[in-house]
């Protein structure tokens, strides 16, 4: 709820602190006084839109600050925490209005967006008056405000729930159907690719290691021929093996009678000498590798030839074949299965079409219950509110083609002003006058269920008789007891049933702006709560004007005693 108003060099306030206590609270006044003022101001801070010309003559910028006792689990609350604002103690909302049109937006002294702020300030604070369109006016509300009267968050959870599982179904189907679809036009081509490259059996390294062998065999006669004239050489009969074996036996006979002369020379024969049997054994195997058989080398090269044709044709190094097979088998695995699943998940979506369906007609069913229920209510309180011939119509239409998380039906409040007359949406129909007073009565059945902590009600009593003017301010303080209620009023029926009263006035100061050097008086406006004589004196003054009598006075302490009665 409301608990204090600050406002700052706006328009004519100087300065202006309310404290507002819970109950119904009533703002009165002459014509002109600044009751507007007072409300444009209020709504700055709860995200209005902004205007420089708000901000005071002279002034560079004006203030607004709201502050709000809210419970815990408050949606305001929820909102600002989602805004990742500090939500510990009272909700302070500020704005702050510079003269060139730029604002500042404030929650708990955290800067915030004015959409935010916006938010916020809705869920705390409803406006109603004559010319408002928003609130209870606002057709996207209705059907949220029927489910609050007719208690039914509990089918609208499940139709909510079902709803999801709706979607989950169908992008999965969707999704599963576009692979198929996918697959499918690829799918003459994957299983040609796969029964090739099956036939082909491609191996990781393969294409190298053909290459490299058919590289040596395609040298093989030259490097053989060489190879042979080595070994002839190494081991052959122009070998110099024998002749050195022969020299170092022979010095070996020697090394007893000279050891340090002969044996280093021994020791270098018997390494070069086994490093010659090394290089006839190297020699040996080469000679051996280097035959191959011409058939082979056919063999070979068609081998490698087609492991080629195929990395051209899918366009991959042959190396990658055997991984490219192994992806086409799994999506010719993955086509197959794919078919088989979309009948699966094409059941899971009837199923959970079915379901939805059900939980859907339970919420609308209830929808309509409520709706008689509501229209009843709300028709009850039209006769004192000089709409005895109006009617109140919520109407419910189906559509099956949208639907959502909140069901299939499409929720309007219609009103019938006169009999005889066509029925229509309340906002189109109804008059301003006839809009608050409908408004007024939706409230009072509503009170309790999804309001907003604070309601401001402006002038709705204007142009009305005093038995009409009694009938709302009843039903201004029956809502002030689930809800605190603020209401700018002309009426003193309704002024008397306040708990709260403030008087808004206009002063005169002395030495204000100034104009060509010389400071001139200027207008302010002031709000002043009225203790119980005082209050008295106010609703008095609303009874006779400008001249207050004997009678006024009388008149307004009955209006005063009754409304305590």
């Amino acid at each position: 709820m409301l608990v204090q108003l600050a406002i700052r060099d706006i328009v004519l306030i100087d300065k202006l602190d309310l404290a507002f206590s819970g109950g119904l609270t009533v703002l009165t006044g002459e014509t002109g006084a600044g009751k507007s003022i007072l409300l444009d101001a209020f709504a700055l801070a709860l995200g209005g839109r902004g205007d420089g010309g708000l901000v005071r003559h002279g002034e560079a910028q004006g203030g607004v600050t709201a502050v709000f006792d809210v419970a815990l689990d408050h949606p305001a609350r929820t909102l600002a925490a989602a805004a990742e604002i500090d939500t510990d103690g009272d909700l302070i909302l500020r704005r702050t209005q510079f003269a060139d049109g730029r604002t500042r937006a404030f929650v708990n002294d955290q800067p915030v967006g004015v959409q935010t702020m916006r938010a916020i300030g809705t869920a705390l604070v409803e406006i109603h008056g004559q010319h408002d369109d928003r609130a209870l006016a606002d057709p996207t509300t209705h059907r949220a405000i029927l489910d609050a009267f007719g208690g039914l968050q509990g089918p609208l959870a499940s139709v909510a729930a079902a709803a999801k599982r709706v979607r989950a179904a169908r992008t999965a189907l969707t999704e599963q159907r576009a692979r198929v679809e996918a697959a499918r036009k690829e799918a003459d081509f994957l299983r040609h690719a796969v029964e090739e490259l099956g036939a082909l059996d491609p191996q990781a390294g393969e294409e190298a290691s053909l290459a490299e062998r058919r590289t040596l065999m395609q040298q093989g006669e030259k490097v053989a021929r060489e190879l042979n004239e080595a070994l002839d050489l190494v081991g052959g009969s122009g070998s110099m093996v024998p002749h050195l074996s022969s020299a170092v036996r022979k010095l070996e006979r020697r090394a007893a009678t000279v050891p340090s002369l002969v044996e280093p020379s021994i020791a270098a024969l018997d390494a070069a000498l086994t490093a010659l049997d090394e290089a006839r054994t190297a020699l040996d195997a080469a000679v051996l590798a280097a035959e191959f058989d011409p058939r082979e080398l056919e063999r070979v090269e068609e081998r490698l030839f087609a492991l080629r044709a195929a990395s051209r044709k899918y366009a991959v190094p042959a190396d990658d074949l055997a991984d490219l097979r192994s992806r086409y088998d799994a999506d010719v695995a993955a086509l197959d299965a794919g078919e088989k699943a979309l009948s699966g998940l094409e059941a899971e979506q009837n199923a959970a079409e079915a379901a939805y369906a059900a939980a859907a007609k339970k919420l609308g069913d209830g929808r309509r219950r409520a709706a008689k229920a509501l229209d009843a209510a709300v028709q009850a309180e039209l006769p004192p509110l000089k709409l005895e011939g109006a009617r109140f119509i919520t109407q419910i239409s189906v559509d099956e083609a949208s639907r959502d998380a909140a069901g299939t039906e499409r929720v309007e409040f219609w009103a019938q002003t006169n009999p005889g007359t066509r029925a229509g949406p309340m906002m189109k129909v109804a008059s301003g006058g006839e809009l608050s007073r409908f408004m007024l009565a939706l409230k009072v059945v509503l009170a309790g269920k999804g309001s907003a902590p604070t309601l401001i009600f402006d002038e709705i009593d204007t142009g009305l008789g005093g038995a009409v003017a009694d009938a709302i301010g009843a039903r201004l303080g029956r809502l002030a007891a689930q809800v605190q209620v603020v209401a700018v009023t002309h009426a003193p029926q309704v002024a008397a049933r306040a708990g709260t009263h403030f008087r808004i006035a206009k002063d005169s100061v002395k030495g204000g702006a100034k104009a060509k050097g010389k400071a001139e008086d200027r207008v302010t406006t002031r709000v002043v709560g009225l203790a119980a004589e005082a209050r008295r004196e106010e609703i008095a003054r609303m009874l006779a004007g400008a001249t207050i009598t004997d009678e006024a006075r009388a008149a307004a302490a009955r209006l005063l005693q009754g409304a305590e009665g």
